[in-house]
């Protein structure tokens, strides 16, 4: 199974417009940690898993690097296609990859490792990388340490799927550690934050993937309750990021 079979990770498909325009990027220093990490620069192949509407590609093609693009996802991918012209994309998930063993020398999964089957997808990772290989991998999440940020995943409470727990937040880390097949995590921390009026914090809301998969009438529902929270704060808000980048090589 790729992690678009994944009943939560669907969603996405279904506001792959919305994900481009509403999403952010990464902060500076931590592409800059990346590129160093990895070796990226002309010359060198990257493979980009599960590369969404290329959020990152984008960064990794700047690099001069050959960048390939993995995104099953059609509507996701044709984003992609679109606003990153010079990445590869490919049709296929990060459990099976249709590419020669010891192919790149280095594979990034931003935003998305959390939905693959480790079991499945290390193994494969893997195979792909060069000896020595580097994994980057990097997540923008919802600062929680702000009040705004707490305010709004007590309204996204309810959207939550039933018994849901990513592999982010039952430990993907030990996943890693576990498969035998990389070295040790290191780790590089960074935030920022984005001025967003209400549409836009509607916008960004609704690119969340169970919020995607929710209803017209709850999203609706929630849609009004942002917009409040906008005009409490003055008709903008401060959305606040902290963003993790890890990086992991090849045990070979």
């Amino acid at each position: 199974m790729s992690e678009l079979q994944h009943p939560n990770a669907r969603g996405f498909e279904l506001v792959a417009d919305v994900y481009q325009r509403a999403r952010p990027s990464y902060p500076a220093d931590v592409l800059a940690w990346f590129t160093q990490r990895l070796d990226l620069r002309p010359g060198r192949t990257v493979l980009d898993l599960g590369a969404g509407t290329g959020k990152l590609t984008r960064a990794l093609v700047e690099t001069g690097a050959r960048v390939i693009a993995l995104e099953p996802g059609d509507e996701m991918r044709a984003q992609l296609a679109a606003v990153v012209p010079d990445a590869e994309p490919i049709a296929a998930g990060a459990e099976a990859i249709p590419l020669p063993d010891g192919s790149v020398d280095a594979a990034t999964a931003a935003q998305s490792f959390h939905w693959f089957r480790p079991d499945e997808a290390l193994p494969e990772i893997h195979r792909v990388l060069r000896p020595g290989g580097g994994l980057g991998l990097v997540w923008n999440g919802r600062d929680q340490d702000d009040p705004f940020q707490r305010e709004l995943s007590a309204l996204l409470q309810p959207f939550l799927p039933a018994g849901r727990r990513r592999l982010r937040e039952r430990g993907w880390a030990e996943a890693i550690e576990a498969s035998g097949l990389f070295g040790p995590l290191e780790e590089y921390t960074s935030g920022f934050a984005d001025t967003l009026d209400g549409r836009a914090l509607v916008e960004r809301v609704r690119s969340i993937s169970f919020v995607a998969s929710a209803t017209g009438d709850e999203r609706e529902q929630l849609d009004t309750e942002l917009l409040r929270l906008a005009d409490a704060a003055g008709g903008v808000v401060e959305f606040v990021y902290r963003t993790q980048g890890f990086a992991t090589f090849s045990a070979d």
